[in-house]
């Protein structure tokens, strides 16, 4: 697990050799192609590259065009623009006609840096999935970024994935990744508490799962980047499992994963069930390690919220 891939370059790879294999794959970015990686994309297939300037609600809306006459298409941005500043036509021409339109936004949450507040989108996992007909994927790693792109591709619908600007670890070996809409994948097996985790937050439950366990604690890890649909059975499993879930993810701790689990085994098989994310404050510019662990999503706060669970 010591190296280190950046989600947003798996993407841009496995992009052009979707378009590859489909000439229905077309791509579309709001003029910040280097940074999402579609750039490499506009270089290899320049006449099926749409760039609609600073201008995403247009990015959107043609794309639901391009997808009404049979292409697929994958419209890409900062998270913060691609679902903050055209959630209305996301709603209306993508999600309410059930578009064929694939949402793939990097630089989300708070590793996004010294960018601060203003860039660092906490918000999307809550503004996507409350959205009928999207599936929202949030993958751990680069094999796991493909996994969900390739899928999203041959998947008839919206789908919302979101990415990040820094390298995450690899978790997965290459052709390994089990990715699938509403599946999750158990990392770690454990007894004494569950936490479900997504994105960035796998590698850490991870590593606060090997410091529990130098302690006498077993955490199981469960990873849900699927976050709709969710993976209801594997989460009740654990619940009934373990007795209680912590929840771990970078994004703010309501309307999100964190949410999606307490709805469920409110329902399901309630227990106690603790959100670890960021609580009801935006981010500010920093380092993405300093603020990892000032907004407490590193490996030893996660630990740390776990003994204090398992404490009360």
């Amino acid at each position: 697990m010591s190296e280190k891939r950046a989600l947003r370059d798996a993407y841009g790879k496995t992009l052009m050799a979707l378009a590859e294999e489909n000439p229905r794959i077309v791509a579309l970015d709001a003029d910040l192609s280097g940074s999402t990686r579609t750039g490499w994309f506009a270089k290899k297939y320049p006449d099926r590259f749409f760039n609609a300037g600073v201008a995403e609600a247009d990015m959107i809306g043609t794309a639901a065009g391009l997808s009404s006459v049979g292409l697929i298409p994958f419209a890409s941005t900062f998270a913060v623009f691609g679902t903050g500043r055209c959630y209305d036509q996301i709603r209306q021409s993508v999600c309410l006609n059930r578009s064929n339109v694939k949402i793939v936004c990097t630089h989300g949450g708070i590793t996004v840096g010294e960018d601060g507040g203003s860039h660092q989108m906490l918000e999307d996992f809550g503004l996507m999935r409350g959205l009928p007909h999207m599936k929202v994927a949030v993958p751990c790693d680069a094999v796991e970024t493909e996994a969900s792109v390739r899928i999203a591709a041959s998947d008839d619908g919206p789908w919302y994935i979101r990415l990040t600007r820094e390298k995450f670890p690899v978790l997965y070996g290459e052709g390994e990744c089990p990715f699938a809409p509403g599946r999750a994948h158990t990392l770690r097996e454990g007894r004494d508490l569950g936490i479900v985790a997504c994105g960035l937050m796998v590698h850490a439950a991870l590593e606060a799962a090997r410091l529990l366990a130098a302690e006498g604690i077993e955490a199981e890890v469960l990873n849900s980047a699927s976050i709709k649909p969710l993976d209801a059975d594997a989460v009740e499993a654990l619940a009934r499992k373990t007795g209680k879930i912590l929840t771990a993810e970078e994004h703010f701790v309501s309307g999100g994963l964190g949410g999606a689990v307490a709805e469920t085994l409110s329902e399901r098989f309630p227990v106690p069930v603790l959100r670890v994310g960021v609580r009801d404050r935006f981010g500010q510019s920093g380092t993405s390690a300093d603020l990892v662990k000032h907004y407490g999503l590193d490996a030893e706060s996660v630990a740390a919220e776990a003994r204090s669970f398992l404490g009360r």
